[in-house]
């Protein structure tokens, strides 16, 4: 995905960053990511760094960028997340400036590795930190609808286009969004990407797809992830058993949730850019398998 560089910012975007981050001799393009906008890294003249995001006002993905920064005004000062330095919305852009998170690398999720139970463990303190939801957060519905109205799409064409729509069917029957209710503050899209493993702690990163819900839906969107990291479906659950939230989710609505996941990275794996295309479609495999795990014990 091409990104813009910080030499495309305007002047006065760039010279409103160094007032609150200092002089920056050298801008770095993050690698990876799928989040539209610009994402650099700032060294400044002794060493300091920045992430800096930003993102034009009237692009499509900007709406993302705003609920970020709502997650950045409003995280409890314990949750193990970047700090906010600076925000602002000027001369046509959402700018963003964070501390950087030195000494990490991305979490290990395959079995065996000792990221496991310090990911697990992370969970289950967000789930507690974050309720009740600090006020003003989006409705997990608001990311849930889009999910709902792509599935529907998927199951509108003809059969041979989508392997086992039976099961997809199934477990969509009686799926009810009004399940997914809480008074949580959900990160929503935790992934090996989101998660940052320094000496001393992990790191959730990324709060786009912030959302109150119910307590928890973190760990059902983390199943999916485990598995395609190499877990077997019941290995995963039993990974999650540990966390107290997990117990009191419904099996209906797990089921439905799997599907819905699923079936939005097989319209990704089919029709998303070709970047991204073989690593949706082994995310796929991978949620349907949990998601046919959930349909044998319903």
């Amino acid at each position: 995905m091409s990104r813009p560089q910080w030499e495309d910012l305007p002047a006065s975007v760039r010279d409103a960053v160094q007032e609150h981050g200092g002089p920056v001799v050298k801008a770095e393009t993050a690698a990876g990511g799928i989040m539209p906008g610009l994402a650099t890294i700032l060294h400044g003249e002794a060493g300091e760094r920045f992430f800096l995001k930003a993102i034009e006002i009237g692009d499509h993905g900007a709406v993302l960028h705003q609920r970020e920064r709502w997650a950045g005004l409003h995280l409890p000062e314990q949750v193990p997340a970047p700090w906010m330095v600076w925000n602002s919305s000027f001369d046509g852009w959402h700018v963003m400036l964070w501390d950087y998170i030195a000494d990490a690398r991305h979490a290990d999720l395959s079995p065996g590795s000792p990221d496991l139970a310090k990911v697990v463990d992370t969970v289950g303190m967000l789930g507690a930190w974050l309720t009740p939801s600090p006020d003003g957060a989006m409705l997990v519905q608001t990311n849930i609808e889009p999910l709902l109205a792509k599935a529907r799409h998927m199951l509108a064409k003809p059969s041979g286009e989508l392997p086992d729509r039976d099961a997809y069917e199934r477990a969509l029957d009686g799926f009810d969004v009004a399940a997914l209710r809480g008074n949580t503050l959900l990160h929503y899209d935790l992934s090996a990407g989101n998660l940052l493993i320094t000496p001393k702690q992990v790191y959730v990163i990324d709060w786009a797809f912030a959302a109150k819900g119910a307590s928890w839906i973190d760990a059902a969107m983390l199943a999916p992830r485990l598995i395609q990291a190499g877990h077997t479906p019941e290995q995963t659950d039993v990974l999650l058993s540990g966390l107290v939230a997990w117990g009191s989710a419904p099996r209906r609505a797990v089921t439905g949730l799997a599907a819905l996941w699923t079936l939005f990275r097989i319209y990704k794996a089919l029709h998303g850019p070709a970047g991204v295309r073989d690593d949706r479609a082994r995310a796929a495999e991978a949620g349907k398998a949990w998601m046919d795990y959930w349909l044998s014990k319903n």
